[in-house]
């Protein structure tokens, strides 16, 4: 009986672990709808294309204009830059072309980053 309890157990928390991992995908996807009039993962929009920035340096995708702000800054893109960045754009990087106001709910900048290292094209 103990035994049958365990592998009850232990299944019940592998199930809550995987549905877990589906929300946050979801709600990253979910989050980055917000971005998706401007920004797109595989092509440059009126913002530039965000499958492959990270640990590349801020303003430097190709065929994409950017800001003098942007293009001089010596930020490279990672989960820190990345979260700074999106809680204030404007703030961060002041000079920026990107009009977003930011996200203001940490889970939510968590989730878009997850979504966006999951989705990098190379």
């Amino acid at each position: 009986m103990k035994r049958i309890l365990t592998i009850w157990f232990l299944s019940v928390i592998l199930i809550m672990f995987m549905f877990v991992g589906v929300t946050w995908a979801a709600d990253g996807e979910r989050v980055f709808k917000k971005c998706v009039s401007c920004h797109s993962l595989t092509k440059n929009k009126m913002g530039p294309a965000l499958g492959n920035i990270f640990d590349k340096k801020a303003g430097s995708v190709k065929g994409y204009r950017y800001s003098k702000a942007m293009r001089n800054s010596d930020i490279i893109w990672t989960d820190c830059s990345l979260d700074k960045f999106l809680f204030k754009p404007r703030k961060y990087i002041k000079g920026t072309k990107m009009r977003f106001f930011g996200l203001r709910k940490k889970d939510q900048r968590e989730a878009v980053i997850k979504y966006l290292k999951e989705n990098q094209t190379k």
